[in-house]
């Protein structure tokens, strides 16, 4: 008997992703088709997503992409929320970790949150599916594995590491998701509702009076790149951190 989607998933979690043999199929045609299986899922579903975005991406479009239908996907993935944990453990598995360096803790984690934006980036809107996401994939459980093991390594406690953890994911998932919606709305020709730093800039002169901080720091609040930015609250967050090493 073939083993289950639940048993599939579960294995994954203990051994890691497990793409499966599939049976050959006949398209329409009569001509071959790829097998359905999960390496097919998951780089179809990287295909939607990269093109049109990840609110475009359901088992029904999949199926539609891989030529078959709906039932076909759940003989190897549970459900799209087991979907997303794929596509997002493919997407940690690719992030570099470092051996942790108590004089470089702070540049690492850094590093290690960057490659992950850039991951994120590369696929608009994908991050939305780590919201929420249990961390139980083995490849998204070895960045956190990476990164509380930096995060001790500068003499950060236990429990603020974990909970740091917590919060900068949080930060890069929010961050990447907000510029990828951005991204989106440019590529449609939708940009009426985005302003110019110069139109900001114009609408804060004309405030009145009620706003004389706004108004006085209009080119602080409008000046950077969205990585400047990105790299600036990453900062703050990590210094923040109480019990760190900073005698390095």
């Amino acid at each position: 008997m073939s083993p289950t989607p639940q048993e599939r998933r579960a294995a994954r979690h203990q051994l890691g992703t497990d793409a499966g043999a599939g049976a050959a199929r006949r398209g329409p045609s009569g001509g071959r088709k790829k097998p359905i299986t999960v390496e097919a899922i998951i780089g179809t579903a990287f295909g939607i997503v990269e093109t049109e975005g990840h609110e475009a991406l359901t088992m029904r479009r999949l199926a539609t992409a891989l030529e078959t239908g709906p039932s076909s996907l759940y003989a190897h993935v549970v459900n799209k929320e087991d979907l997303d944990e794929l596509l997002i453990g493919r997407l940690c598995a690719e992030i570099e970790l470092p051996d942790p360096d108590p004089a470089d803790w702070r540049e690492q984690i850094i590093d290690v949150c960057t490659q992950l934006r850039d991951q994120y980036l590369r696929y608009p809107g994908i991050s939305r599916a780590a919201f929420a996401a249990a961390p139980s994939n083995l490849d998204t459980l070895r960045v956190s594995e990476g990164m509380l093991a930096i995060l001790l390594a500068g003499g950060i406690a236990p429990q603020v590491a974990a909970w740091a953890i917590d919060s900068l994911m949080l930060y890069v998932n929010a961050y990447s998701l907000e510029v990828s919606l951005v991204n989106r709305r440019l590529s449609r020709g939708d940009d009426n509702w985005v302003v110019s730093r110069d139109e900001l800039l114009r609408r804060f002169a004309a405030l009145p009076d009620t706003f004389p901080h706004t108004k006085r720091y209009a080119a602080e609040l409008t000046a950077g790149t969205t990585h400047d930015r990105f790299d600036f609250t990453l900062g703050l967050m990590i210094d923040g951190l109480p019990g760190g090493r900073r005698d390095q």
